[in-house]
């Protein structure tokens, strides 16, 4: 909402302009009238909308026809002041004023404009027979109010009237000329009824109702007043209520009738709470509460409360409850977007079923890498999806964890992140793709119907290190050895991987190590890719395993993703847990005890987990 409203007056000579600023003022009608009153400031505190609100007066005798465009272009309201006992001032309002005014201001954004007929104590009749056709005629007419500054009648309502039209202005809500909503008004109130459909059942039960109503006035609605709501609904509209719960036709009637009713401040309440603006745009400080500052060597992760909440938005869609998101269900999970956040690479970076469609633990993977490599993207879905209103946070910055700087974690030899980077090196045709669809469990046949116009080059999903459950971040570094950067070399465990079966293939891992990890800063590990084929000896000066141990490194890991079934896991696991323990020494690595242990541990958890899931599911 606007941090302030200004108002101007206009008008003929004499029709009272001043005169109504300063009864507001004094509460009393002036004995000597100005040509002009100074600008006033009304403070918030005495406002009913509680927003600081100047009033501007005009005088022709003082004011010059440019100055007079310099305020009509500044005001957010103007008032066409007439009076009701001369015909000729209520002529010049469609023969001067408002074309004066439509001039001045630009045509996509009309300034409102109240008409005000002034001196009705001198009359005996109303002038709005003759103002409603105008008002008709006029889109950009908000109201007409008849007053009297020396009877102080409407005078507080005159002001009321204009600044309630700044601040809740109908045109962006409702068509008059049609007698319903504009479309843009009906795709939020659209937005916010699937928001608030918890049980995504098409209807807002008594429950859901009353949670709306808290979150945008306060209150809860008593229980004779919800069903009076329903019984108007009931009256008006077919299929308003179904299951005594208020459908999004009831729902849409209810906003309808209250801007036809003149309350248009309910309706932009409820659309201001949900995040939109004035042009019922998502506003940007709802979308980015502000800019998270990264500092180096820190990175973002969802936090437990943002995975309950994305938990809730997956089983709200999942309605044939088999832990996955069919097309059609991940449509309408995004049907609250302005657009498709995911493309079809997502389902070549996450987990899917046989079917292709994406698992909860896909689902999950994907927000987890979102934050992680984006996080102001990923505020932006979760203000999409009503985080900060359906989690009752302040903003959806709640939903995200910055990271200590590794440093610390190294001085400490622990971490608490749950996401681990490992950046996959390697030359062409050596593997890389394969072993990062692996980790999703997809063996050479699954992976060789993959579209190449879908290709993704990260993967991300879950293993078990000591029983704790982490992400580990698979990226494909494209084989360009001379420009690689800071991006790329930045991660927390380095996956050098050469095809045994081609003998040119080692050297280029040599070569990136040596070039760039000789350092020591992030563990490395080399992997032995394509091992179920004949073993070539590699063309270069030392062999791989020679290699790995002149510079301390654990020896090579044979891999093959040509399976019958679903590769093997152990290799991530082992990825993950140098990544977690980047402090351990090469000996403790090359430890056979210190595998066994990690590998046991993994598959005790993964177990576990299976034997949660299936009780989950029951339960479900």
């Amino acid at each position: 909402m606007r941090k302030d409203v200004r108002i101007l007056l206009v008008g003929e000579p004499k029709v009272g302009k001043t005169s109504l600023i300063m009864s507001l003022v004094s509460e009393e009608f002036p004995d000597v009238v100005p040509y002009r009153a100074e600008e006033i400031t009304i403070p918030a505190d005495v406002t009913p909308e509680r927003v600081p609100t100047h009033i501007v007066d005009y005088s022709e005798a003082e004011q010059t026809d440019e100055q007079l465009s310099s305020e009509i272009s500044k005001a957010n309201v103007i008032c066409i002041v007439y009076a009701v006992n001369n015909k000729k001032s209520i002529e010049k309002v469609t023969n001067h004023w408002i074309p004066l005014i439509n001039e001045n201001t630009d045509k996509d954004s009309r300034v409102p404009i109240i008409l005000v007929g002034n001196k009705s104590d001198l009359v005996e009749h109303s002038s709005m027979e003759t103002i409603l056709p105008i008002m008709n005629q006029y889109t950009e007419i908000e109201t007409c109010v008849e007053c009297s500054a020396k009877n102080l009648k409407n005078i507080s309502e005159l002001f009321y009237y204009a600044q309630k039209a700044v601040l809740h202005p109908t045109g962006p809500l409702y068509c008059p000329e049609d007698k319903e909503m504009k479309p843009a008004c009906i795709k939020a109130l659209t937005r916010i009824f699937k928001i608030s459909d918890m049980g995504n059942d098409g209807i807002l039960n008594d429950n859901e109702l009353n949670f709306f109503q808290r979150t945008c006035f306060n209150a809860p609605l008593q229980a004779q007043a919800l069903e009076d709501v329903k019984n108007v609904v009931r009256k008006n509209v077919i299929d308003g209520v179904r299951d005594n719960g208020l459908t999004l036709k009831g729902f849409l009637f209810l906003h309808t009738l209250f801007i036809q009713r003149g309350r248009h401040e309910t309706t932009w309440t409820v659309l201001r709470r949900f995040g939109y603006d004035d042009d019922l745009e998502l506003h940007q400080d709802y979308l980015f509460p502000f800019t998270l500052k990264i500092p180096p060597g820190c990175t973002t992760e969802l936090n437990h409360n943002a995975y309950l909440f994305l938990q809730s938005v997956f089983d709200k869609h999942d309605k044939d409850r088999d832990c996955a998101l069919s097309p059609e269900e991940l449509k309408d999970l995004f049907d609250v977007f302005p657009y498709l956040p995911w493309g079809p690479d997502v389902n070549n970076t996450v987990c899917t079923n046989d079917q292709g469609w994406i698992t909860y633990q896909g689902y999950l993977s994907q927000w987890t890498l979102t934050t992680y490599l984006d996080v102001q993207r990923c505020l932006e879905y979760l203000g999409y999806l009503g985080y900060s209103i359906v989690s009752e946070q302040e903003s959806q910055a709640a939903a995200i964890t910055v990271t200590r700087d590794k440093k610390i974690d190294l001085q400490k030899k622990q971490t608490q992140r749950s996401v681990f980077r490992c950046n996959v090196f390697g030359d062409r045709g050596s593997g890389k793709s394969g072993f990062l669809q692996a980790f999703l469990g997809r063996n050479l046949v699954r992976q060789n119907a993959i579209n190449e116009e879908h290709v993704s080059y990260y993967a991300i999903s879950t293993t078990y290190v000591y029983g704790q459950e982490k992400y580990l971040l698979l990226h494909e570094v494209v084989p360009d050895i001379d420009v690689l950067s800071d991006a790329e070399l930045t991660c927390d465990i380095v996956c050098l991987v050469y095809d045994s079966s081609n003998p040119h293939s080692f050297e280029y891992c040599a070569r990136i190590f040596k070039h760039y990890f000789l350092d020591g800063k992030a563990p490395c590990m080399m992997i032995a890719a394509k091992s179920d084929l004949q073993e070539a000896r590699q063309l270069y000066a030392l062999s791989p395993l020679e290699f790995c141990r002149a510079h301390k490194m654990p020896p090579p890991q044979g891999f093959t993703c040509n399976t019958a079934d679903a590769p093997c896991r152990d290799i991530y696991t082992k990825l993950a847990t140098m990544a977690m323990h980047p402090h351990m020494t090469q000996a403790d690595l090359g430890s056979s005890t210190f595998w066994l242990k990690a590998s046991v541990g993994a598959t005790m958890f993964a177990v576990l987990g299976f034997a949660m899931y299936r009780m989950l599911l029951k339960q479900r």
